[in-house]
């Protein structure tokens, strides 16, 4: 049976339960990223860095593929959880162990061709090349590991237990920081110590995310192979994934076509563009907690067929999403020269960003929409619509980048990335009643 009472429990400090500690988690991604690379750099060479770089991309991007397994968790979990289907929460989390484990494994079989086809796609010096194989070669028997935590987090967020997500991200990242030193400064094992290091840190951070689902393996379910294995649940999670995985990577063409086009515009600009790009990194970080608030109470109060509870959950986490962006664009206008010079040294690049500056300002304010809806979205398991409504606002963006930068240049390319944000917002949008419709009054 639903809870009814707990579908009108939503509040502020419930959102904000679920939201901050993602925010937190999210905060500590780069802080890792930037001690791999402080302790190659203590070896006093270039193509360690490099490798390091240029292997943790390729495994991210591999990875990334299977990020379809985080949010189509979340919102078949947090629906069921909404239904009171205790059951059918455990079976989830058991079909999510199943997949990131598969896809670990398939990972680890085909790497020889996966990275082969990486280093064509993004050929390195020999010596960067070597290093960057010896690094992945470990780490890659860690991705049965990593994918699988896609499923954990997804299981935990639905859960609102956003809490145990940053118990395990701090952990991780704090043991991988530890590993780093002590195996490159400590022991001197260069990149593969650095890769040693995270293939530790991810397994331990799997073997903790179980621990912390524990009580799941108290259910029944957990062994009840004929739910876990039913027809019908198996369809509908594959139907949820591949919509999501095709969502996701026409979004993906949107980033990737948005970097090569700014190529054209010469190495300063397409420098300043990647400066300015991490702009949107801080927006996405600081959002994902509210966007990842509304996937979990908005599950649940679709799950319970609860339509007030669904539009107060859509309501309110999309206003703590504003009250960021807004927060996001002050501080963008007031000191996003400072953060330019922070993240480059170079006099031109630090001049050309500036001059595109104001789209960094606009960006949370014209992104928002897409942002929270996709939230929404992946909580109602509305993915069809995600997934046409990315179609749609893939064309427009390839319109617009047709009609704008032939005058406007390198500021037509980011107007129309933007206009790529607000054509997800507003085709989701208008999506939104019929979702509302689905969900019967409670």
């Amino acid at each position: 049976m639903s809870d009814p009472a707990r579908m009108r429990g939503i509040t502020h400090a419930r959102v904000l339960k679920i939201a901050i500690p993602i925010v937190l988690s999210n905060a500590t991604v780069p802080i890792l990223g930037a001690v791999d690379t402080g302790v190659v750099g203590q070896l006093g060479e270039a193509a360690p860095i490099g490798a390091v770089g240029i292997g943790a991309i390729i495994l991210t991007a591999i990875y990334w593929v299977f990020g379809f397994l985080r949010m189509g968790t979340t919102g078949l979990t947090s629906q069921a959880q909404g239904a009171g289907r205790s059951g059918e929460v455990t079976a989830m989390l058991m079909r999510a162990l199943m997949i990131g484990a598969g896809a670990g494994i398939a990972i680890i079989l085909l790497q020889a061709v996966l990275f082969r086809g990486a280093f064509l796609l993004s050929p390195a010096s020999p010596e960067v090349e070597t290093l960057a194989r010896d690094y992945m070669a470990i780490r890659v028997w860690s991705a049965p590991a990593m994918i699988t935590l896609y499923g954990i987090t997804g299981w935990l967020i639905a859960l609102e237990r956003t809490r145990a997500v940053l118990v395990i991200q701090l952990w991780m990242n704090g043991l991988n920081i530890a590993l780093d030193l002590w195996f490159v400064l400590g022991l001197g094992w260069g990149v593969e110590g650095v890769a040693l290091a995270t293939f530790l840190a991810e397994w331990s951070g799997m073997g903790l995310g179980l621990w912390i689902c524990r009580d799941a393996f108290g259910n029944p379910a957990w062994r009840d192979w004929a739910r876990i294995f039913d027809a019908a649940r198996l369809r509908e999670v594959m139907v949820v994934n591949t919509d999501i995985l095709l969502r996701s990577l026409m979004l993906q063409v949107i980033f990737v076509s948005f970097l090569f086009l700014g190529a054209r515009f010469g190495d300063v600009t397409l420098a300043a563009n990647q400066v300015l790009m991490q702009f949107l990194h801080i927006t996405a970080y600081a959002l994902d907690g509210f966007a990842f608030a509304a996937e979990a109470l908005v599950g649940q109060a679709l799950g319970a067929m609860n339509r007030d509870a669904l539009r107060r959950a859509s309501v309110l986490t999309s206003l703590w999403g504003m009250v960021c962006v807004v927060g996001l664009a002050v501080v963008f206008a007031l000191f996003g020269g400072a953060i330019i010079d922070l993240m480059t040294t170079a006099p031109d690049v630090r001049i050309e960003a500036r001059s595109y500056l104001v789209w960094m300002v606009l960006a949370p304010l014209l992104g928002i929409a897409s942002w929270m809806l996709d939230g929404i979205f992946i909580g109602a398991t509305r993915t069809r619509d995600m997934r046409n409504m990315m179609a749609v606002s893939l064309v427009i963006y390839g319109l617009a980048v047709a009609a704008l930068i032939p005058t406007f240049g390198n500021h037509g390319l980011w107007l129309a990335l933007l206009v790529s944000f607000v054509a997800r917002g507003l085709t989701l949008g208008l999506r939104y009643p019929a979702l509302e419709r689905s969900a019967a009054t409670g």
